[in-house]
C-alpha cells in the first residue's frame, strides 16, 4: 500500500462500560480505584429530578433566577478569558436551550447554594463515601454546544447524570496531556477529537481514550483528574456530583491546580493575554 493510499488516522477509543447497577465493592476493585470510566445506567433511577425537572419546571418555579451563561469565548485569550458571556433569567436562557443550537452553556452552578430545595430531588448513591452536599453542580446546554478538552482543577472523581437530553463524550486518563498537548499552567487542551489535527497535534497519534453517548437518565463516573470532552448532541440538563480524589498526589495536584497554577494563568491573561496565550500554544506544540 503506498502512503497516499494509507488509511486515514483515528483517535485510539475504546467504548465506556455499562452496568445497570453495581455494587460498591465490584465498583471500588474495577473503576473506582483503578481509575476506568463507568456508565451506571439505573444509579438515578429512583431520583424525583428525573421525573421533576423539565424546561418548564424550571421556568415555573426558579426562572427569575439569574444566571451566568458562557460560550466559546470562555477559552479565548482577552477580556473574556475563563468569564462569563452573559447573565440572563433561567426562563430566557432555558427558552435559548430548547429552542435554539449555539454554543451556549451553563456549568458549575451549584444548586447546594443557589437553589438549595433542589436537593431534596436527589437521591445520594452509596457507591463512595464523602460525596459533596455543598457543591452539587448543574449543567445546562443548547443543542450543538462544545465543552473543550480538559480536566476538573479541583481532581474530584465525578458522577454525571444527564437529566434530559443526550451528550457525546470523549475521555483521557490525567497522564495523556502530553499526548493531547496540554497548555500549560492550565487544565485544558485545544485539540478537537471528533476533527482531530494529527499534524498540529501529532500527540494524538498515541493517546488512548474512551467515548461514550450519555443518554438520558444515565450517569458517568469520571475518574480523579480524566479529561474530558463534551458535545451536546441535544438540549441537556446534567447534574454532577463529586468527592474528593482518595490519594495524597490527586490531593496536593488539585491544591497546586486552585491555589498557584489557576492564579498564575489568570494573573498572565490580564497583564498580556495574548502573548501570555502564545506562550502557551508554543509550549503545548513543541513538546
Amino acid at each position: 500500500m503506498t502512503d497516499s493510499e494509507q488509511m486515514p488516522l483515528t483517535l485510539k477509543l475504546a467504548t465506556v462500560d455499562k452496568v445497570s447497577t453495581i455494587s460498591k465493592k465490584d465498583f471500588s476493585e474495577s473503576y473506582f480505584t483503578p481509575l476506568r470510566p463507568l456508565v451506571i445506567q439505573d444509579l438515578a433511577s429512583s431520583w424525583p429530578a428525573l421525573k421533576k425537572w423539565t424546561p418548564d419546571f424550571f421556568k415555573a418555579n426558579h426562572g427569575s433566577q439569574q444566571v451566568k451563561v458562557y460560550d466559546e469565548g470562555f477559552v479565548i485569550a482577552g477580556a473574556s478569558y475563563m468569564s462569563k458571556a452573559k447573565s440572563m433569567s433561567l426562563a430566557d436562557f432555558i427558552h435559548a436551550v430548547i429552542t435554539t443550537s449555539q454554543d451556549l452553556r451553563m456549568f458549575l452552578y451549584n444548586i447546594s447554594s443557589e437553589i438549595p430545595e433542589l436537593v431534596n430531588d436527589i437521591v445520594f448513591p452509596d457507591l463512595v463515601d464523602g460525596l459533596s452536599k455543598k457543591f452539587i453542580f448543574m449543567f445546562f446546554g443548547c443543542k450543538d454546544s462544545v465543552t473543550q478538552m480538559h480536566f476538573d482543577i479541583d481532581m474530584s472523581h465525578v458522577f454525571h447524570t444527564s437529566i434530559f437530553g443526550k451528550k457525546t463524550i470523549t475521555l483521557f486518563p490525567f497522564e495523556q496531556g502530553k499526548q493531547l498537548h496540554r497548555y500549560p499552567f492550565t487544565c485544558r487542551s485545544y485539540v478537537d477529537v471528533h476533527q482531530p489535527d494529527f499534524e498540529q497535534y501529532p500527540g494524538l497519534k498515541d493517546a488512548q481514550g474512551y467515548q461514550v453517548v450519555l443518554e438520558p437518565g444515565e450517569t458517568l463516573y469520571i475518574p480523579s483528574g480524566y479529561w474530558h470532552h463534551l458535545v451536546y448532541d441535544e438540549a441537556t440538563c446534567a447534574i454532577s456530583l463529586r468527592c474528593p480524589s482518595q490519594t495524597w498526589q490527586g490531593k496536593f495536584q488539585g491544591f497546586y491546580n486552585l491555589i498557584i497554577m489557576s492564579s498564575i494563568d489568570r494573573l498572565m491573561n490580564k497583564l498580556s493575554p495574548q502573548s501570555w496565550f502564545n506562550w502557551k500554544k508554543k509550549q503545548a506544540l513543541t513538546k
